[in-house]
């Protein structure tokens, strides 16, 4: 993408969270039209948004093209899985029949989550980048093409209503905060334009609680956070996604731009990663009933900091799959105990009443986790390396001419856009040991944000119900 449409590091991280941030934050008012209006049509519209976002993007000839499709696919992402959950919930009255479902749901996301690094992968080492929002967009049409012949309507309208001005807040604080993290090392932190995103993203922030506080049909009911060990819950739903997610992001720029693999070569080590959870199901069914989730939580997401680790400590010019296993292993171990335990960790510690909003709250928090991840780590990863860079430069011996064309790249798209220009060998390593240096420490802030979501977990996530726990959903 970045060959194709030159752009900046931070524009790259900005196509990711167009899809993300939407993702996050709208999922719970998918949730109440679909109870209002029917979980057909939210189905529907969903797909037929995200097959609309990636044409979008596949014919897009500017990033901001990209940053619409993206947008309106995570929007359209949003409302599929608050519908396709529901949906299910609702065909499903008994018990037996409502846990296969359920099942079969969390199977299919699995199933998915393997098969998509292999099929981007496969397309984009053959032709664009652009077919493989094709073969997603595809994809989005056949789900489409089912929910309009087999999916059955349902709807809850009763107590529900939307909280417009909640919604209308939150999604105007979150991109503003966002804007601010990953335009800052770029524009300058005390730029303007960074300044002002920094003040409307706290701004909005707080109107969101005051109104949430006062709304009679709060998207997030406040009280919930009055209970200390929710309060735990919560923060280590953030902090572990964003280590989470921040490592697997430092992971693929690792694998694509630093060692330069092919797209094929790059999705082998996520494939490998995302298999794992799904061959732990039985054990997680298992744990969930006889082991506290805070214990599963804090193993899991111990296991990720030391994958992450694992990952830091092996030399960049090691490109083998075999050495980066173990790590691999680590980590996706650590996801799906993770995944696993946090909503039963959640809802485990209100009363039953408050558990359906324990868990919805749960979702939209590690949805803003998951946004930040690769915002964070991205930054901080692009800012070490720029200065590496930079610092480097001068004792490089390169001539005068050769050094001001790599800064003039480097001013316009950072070290990313230097590592993708043809200025020789010299220059190649430089750039790649100071990226090799930025994503490491990329690598070490995401396993201390596991360190401390995992002791945040053991300490404070004490107490709630005994009763046995309903088996969360990823």
């Amino acid at each position: 993408m970045q060959q194709t449409l030159h752009v900046s590091g931070p524009q790259l991280s900005w196509i990711n969270a167009a899809f993300l941030v939407p993702t996050a934050t709208l999922g719970l008012t998918f949730g109440v039209l679909g109870d209002l209006y029917g979980r057909k049509r939210i189905l529907v519209g969903g797909a037929s948004l995200m097959a609309i976002g990636y044409a979008v993007a596949a014919i897009g000839v500017s990033v901001h093209a990209l940053y619409v499709g993206q947008a309106l696919s995570g929007i359209g992402a949003a409302a599929l899985f608050a519908s396709s959950l529901a949906s299910i919930t609702a065909a499903t009255p008994g018990a037996a029949e409502r846990a296969r479902g359920l099942a079969a749901w969390t199977t299919a996301l699995s199933v998915g989550a393997l098969v998509a690094p292999v099929m981007s992968g496969a397309v984009v080492e053959f032709t664009s980048f652009r077919w493989a929002f094709v073969a997603v967009g595809l994809f989005a049409v056949i789900s489409l093409g089912l929910s309009l012949v087999f999916a059955g309507d349902s709807r809850a309208p009763q107590g529900r209503s939307l909280d417009l001005p909640g919604q209308a807040t939150i999604t105007v604080a979150i991109p503003a905060l966002l804007f601010g993290v990953i335009q800052g090392p770029t524009s300058g932190w005390g730029s303007p334009a960074v300044v002002t995103a920094f003040l409307l993203g706290v701004v909005f922030l707080a109107a969101f609680l005051v109104i949430e506080a006062r709304s009679t049909a709060a998207m997030l009911k406040l009280d919930v956070f009055r209970i200390p060990a929710f309060s735990a819950a919560a923060v280590v739903a953030v902090i572990g996604m964003f280590g989470s997610l921040g490592g697997a992001y430092g992971l693929s720029v690792r694998l694509g731009v630093i060692q330069h693999r092919s797209p094929l070569e790059s999705a082998w080590p996520f494939v490998v990663m995302q298999g794992v959870t799904p061959l732990m199901g039985p054990l997680l069914v298992r744990l969930l009933r006889k082991v506290a989730p805070r214990m599963m939580l804090a193993a899991g997401l111990v296991l990720t900091a030391a994958g992450q680790l694992w990952l830091m400590a092996l030399p960049v010019s090691d490109t083998s799959l075999l050495t980066m296993l173990p790590a691999l292993i680590l980590s996706g171990m650590g996801f799906g105990l993770l995944i696993g335990a946090l909503t039963a960790a959640a809802v485990n510690t209100v009363p039953i009443e408050l558990s359906g909003m324990a868990s919805a709250v749960t979702t939209l928090l590690r949805g803003f986790g998951q946004a930040l991840g690769p915002a964070i780590i991205g930054t901080v990863a692009l800012t070490s390396a720029g200065t590496a860079l930079a610092q480097a430069l001068p004792h490089a011996g390169l001539a005068a001419a050769q050094q001001h064309a790599v800064q003039a790249v480097a001013a316009g798209g950072g070290p990313l856009a230097v590592a993708s220009a043809p200025m020789g060998p010299r220059v190649g390593t430089l750039v790649t040991e100071a990226l090799a240096h930025g994503y490491n420490l990329g690598f070490l802030v995401s396993a201390l944000a596991c360190v401390v979501a995992a002791v945040i977990s053991v300490l404070f996530l004490r107490g709630g119900r005994s009763s046995e726990l309903a088996i969360p959903l990823p």
